[in-house]
């Protein structure tokens, strides 16, 4: 994991909650990340997948019920 995202995390208080998160899902966010060309647009993704790891419920705009916070 590049050490910004996982910084991100931690300062987010969400590190935990991206770890419950399944490995495919975990993957997936970083290789989405990883492909933005912009820094605006890699930026932009690392707001939504910690947005998405807060409020849960969510991955990658689709509905994930097993992360509905309670």
């Amino acid at each position: 994991m590049p050490d910004d995202i996982r910084s991100e995390l931690v300062e987010a208080g969400l590190a935990d909650a991206y770890a419950a998160r399944p490995f495919y899902q975990r993957n997936d966010y970083l290789a989405w990340i990883g492909r933005a060309k912009r820094n605006e647009t890699r930026q932009a993704r690392i707001t939504q997948m910690l947005a998405e790891l807060r409020n849960g419920g969510l991955y990658m705009k689709t509905r994930h019920l097993p992360s509905v916070r309670k």
